[in-house]
């Protein structure tokens, strides 16, 4: 594991970035394309824009591939559609072709949708291991990732999936990946911001003690891969060390 804390957030966002096209041109230098799970909610935006404007020119785009670790159960056009941000932030912007986005598809039955999800990822990697080169993966103050929320079903799942969850403390499904498809990944970066995440941040990083079902991003331990934590001085000021 491999903290990175900064002062300022627009730090923080370049070293990401950074981090991001560094882990993109090694990956198409070496496979032909990069395989990256994009994250939703507000946190990443600025990472997004920052990617579509001031990075544009320094990855083959024509070679990137995009996924969604989650997705609500919303229609495509709602507003709280993490492809729709994603849309506006960053695919649009950068002319992405369809057929290198791999959006979940709400208009189905969550259970439905899962399940083509999964169907989709892995006529994507063509039988090959479903290691995807990065995975962005926010945090809640609650300490969920993706849609890993504290004591739900989807936590004690064993399979390389993608699944459902219904969170009863937002009364609605969620589509996501399992914590076992995300270990599977050959890098992944947590990117946590705000004094507000900070209890959640010392709980999942510090505790000896695991309690998954209370602090879900516990579960995150890739089997080969790599995580990186991008915090600022709030998210980490209840750090020991």
């Amino acid at each position: 594991m491999n903290l990175l804390i900064y002062k300022t957030q627009d730090k923080l966002f370049e070293d990401l970035a950074n981090y991001i096209i560094t882990i993109a041109n090694k990956a198409i230098e070496e496979q032909g394309c990069f395989n990256f799970v994009l994250t939703g909610g507000n946190s990443p935006k600025e990472l997004y824009h920052l990617l579509a404007t001031t990075y544009k020119d320094k990855i083959d785009w024509t070679k990137v591939f995009f996924f969604f670790g989650d997705e609500r159960n919303v229609m495509p056009d709602h507003e709280s559609y993490n492809g729709l941000m994603a849309k506006k932030a960053i695919l649009d912007p950068l002319n992405i072709p369809a057929n290198q986005i791999f959006y979940i598809d709400t208009t189905l039955a969550p259970e439905k949708a899962a399940i083509e999800y999964t169907k989709a990822i892995n006529k994507h990697f063509k039988g090959a291991d479903l290691a995807f080169d990065l995975i962005l993966l926010g945090m809640g103050d609650d300490a969920h990732t993706a849609s890993l929320f504290p004591e739900t079903t989807i936590l004690h799942s064993k399979e390389v999936e993608v699944d459902t969850v219904f969170v009863e403390k937002l009364s609605t499904y969620r589509i996501s990946f399992t914590a076992p498809l995300i270990n599977k990944a050959k890098n992944i970066a947590f990117l946590v911001f705000g004094e507000n995440k900070a209890n959640a941040v010392k709980h999942v990083i510090e505790d000896e003690k695991k309690n998954t079902q209370l602090y879900p991003s516990q579960l995150i331990k890739p089997i080969d891969g790599a995580v990186t934590w991008f915090m600022d001085d709030e998210a980490a000021s209840l750090l020991d060390s």
